[in-house]
């Protein structure tokens, strides 16, 4: 991984940002990181990480379909400090 002293790179408040299809900017204690894109084409998920995924899939289609209806939104009560997309993905998870 290599440090950048180029103040472009170095003023980006990023975490793992994916910033091209070759390489991603880590911050890390302040200080950018350029780094090669890591291949996961070769990582199998096992079990419990494919049913997760799904679960977490169906939870942002949930959040997605009262986001995207009107009457369902306004409806809904979001917990204090969250969104209704937060709010609803949060609910899901909890209850399924």
């Amino acid at each position: 991984m290599a440090r950048t002293r180029n103040p472009l790179w170095n003023g980006l408040k990023v975490g793992r940002s994916k910033t091209a299809k070759g390489f991603v900017v880590k911050t890390r204690g302040g200080k950018a990181f350029i780094s090669k894109r890591p291949d996961m084409s070769k990582v199998v998920p096992s079990e419990l990480q494919l049913r997760s995924n799904s679960k977490f899939r169906e939870a942002v289609t949930y959040a997605r379909s009262i986001v995207n209806d009107p009457a369902k939104k306004v409806a809904y009560k979001a917990k204090p400090g969250m969104t209704v997309y937060h709010s609803a993905v949060k609910e899901y998870l909890e209850n399924h």
